[in-house]
């Protein structure tokens, strides 16, 4: 298998472009640019026959109403909820600050 160049020391013309004066260079012939065609718009869509919906035979009952709310006992459970985020915090908090303080004082000491 040989896959040295062809040419000759000093010979470039195996790199140079093909003289464009030259006949066919065995390439196809270029097709002819067609005339753009516009745009029509999308197809008419024909319209559904009048009884295309199926006939509606449930009717589902009125909603119901709703129970009254106990705007105090509300309240009161919001409060306890508030205590157990504020305790829950506290905790957390303070832990956290002792592992702090733990950590601090292995590096300073």
């Amino acid at each position: 298998m040989n896959v040295s160049s062809p040419n000759l020391p000093g010979d470039d013309a195996f790199w140079q472009r093909p003289d464009p004066a030259a006949e066919s260079l065995g390439r196809p012939e270029p097709a002819p640019k067609a005339e753009p065609i516009g745009y029509s718009g999308p197809p008419r869509a024909t319209p559904p026959p009048a009884d295309w919906r199926p006939p509606t035979v449930a009717h589902p009952p009125p909603p119901r109403r709703l129970p009254a709310q106990d705007d105090e006992a509300l309240d009161q459970a919001e409060g306890s909820a508030r205590t157990v985020t504020y305790g829950v915090g506290l905790v957390a908090g303070a832990i956290a600050l002792v592992i702090i303080c733990l950590l601090c004082s292995r590096l300073f000491f």
